[in-house]
């Protein structure tokens, strides 16, 4: 429903025209001449952010998203000033760093909710240290 949020600008004003959608998936059509981590034909994904500057100590850190930098999917514009098209567009443009490799034995279906819900309960998760053998929890 944040798309929706984001449309109505209950957030804040929506840079109009705004293509909203995260949750990402689909496969590489074209890379720049510096991509190294994907070629034409890959599998990939992309969760709410599409770049970063790399630099920040919060990018050094991992922590990608607490990047003063940070360019979301929709109602943003790229550091160039284009503007971020969400994934309700037919392409969208991101930085390899904030992409995930999918693979071959995925359904792009399935792995899209893994690329909102899942990042945003995982980080927690990981943080508190339940990535450890025999720890459980529950997402409600």
């Amino acid at each position: 429903h944040s798309d929706l949020h984001t449309i109505r600008g209950d957030w804040g004003p929506a840079k109009y025209p705004v293509v909203p959608g995260h949750e990402i998936v689909g496969v590489v059509t074209d890379v720049g001449s510096e991509v190294k981590k994907f070629k034409l034909g890959d599998r990939a994904g992309v969760g709410t952010f599409i770049e970063t500057c790399r630099n920040c100590h919060h990018c050094k850190a991992g922590n990608d998203l607490f990047c003063p930098e940070v360019v979301f999917t929709y109602n943003a514009e790229h550091h160039d000033g284009l503007p971020a098209q969400g994934g309700y567009s037919t392409h969208i443009v991101m930085d390899e760093f904030q992409a995930y490799t999918i693979p071959d034995n995925l359904p792009l279906a399935g792995v899209a909710p893994l690329l909102c819900a899942g990042i945003t309960t995982y980080t927690p998760y990981k943080v508190h240290g339940f990535d450890k053998p025999g720890k459980k929890v529950g997402v409600v």
